[in-house]
């Protein structure tokens, strides 16, 4: 199954695609979609967000794409812009013929290291060496996104969710 994780941001937007193929992960390709000083407005970002990752689905054929949730936000208006560009990323891996699966932090981080309340650093450990990597892919979003599709990979397993639909 080959997976792509998504962790949105207003800014910079992670993307990772992983393969799980019997139990194993492999890292596919890794990234991040990046608005510049250039693209100050709302509707530029998510137009650059949803492009990029139409870009990625088709480019590396993902079956399924698994997306950070938001669980809470201190700043009402980050979280709003934030759910825009949840909102559009959905949108454009559901035209894209993929299932969304959505996952909070606390489950990213049960996933992968054991506890919903792991330091970020613990996560990233892990993702380094669930994928064999030399080195953690930057920026941070890069790796966040790496770790909701480990996270969705070992959900899949213990689910039974092998397809994408």
């Amino acid at each position: 199954m080959r997976i792509l994780g998504i962790d949105p941001g207003s800014r910079v937007t992670g993307y990772g695609v992983v393969d799980f193929t019997r139990g194993q992960l492999s890292l596919v390709m890794a990234g991040a979609i990046t608005a510049t000083s250039r693209t100050p407005d709302l509707p530029d970002r998510l137009r650059l967000a949803a492009d990029g990752l139409h870009d990625v689905i088709r480019q590396w054929a993902p079956e399924v794409a698994a997306i950070e949730n938001i669980f809470h936000h201190a700043n009402v208006r980050s979280a709003l812009v934030l759910a825009h560009v949840r909102g559009a990323l959905m949108l454009e891996a559901a035209r894209g013929s993929l299932a969304v699966h959505e996952y909070t932090a606390l489950q990213v981080k049960k996933a992968l290291v054991g506890s919903g309340h792991a330091e970020k650093e613990q996560v990233r450990s892990m993702v380094m060496r669930l994928l064999n990597l030399k080195e953690l892919p930057r920026p941070h979003d890069v790796s966040d996104a790496l770790a909701v599709a480990i996270c969705h990979a070992h959900s899949s397993r213990v689910l039974g969710k092998w397809s994408g639909k």
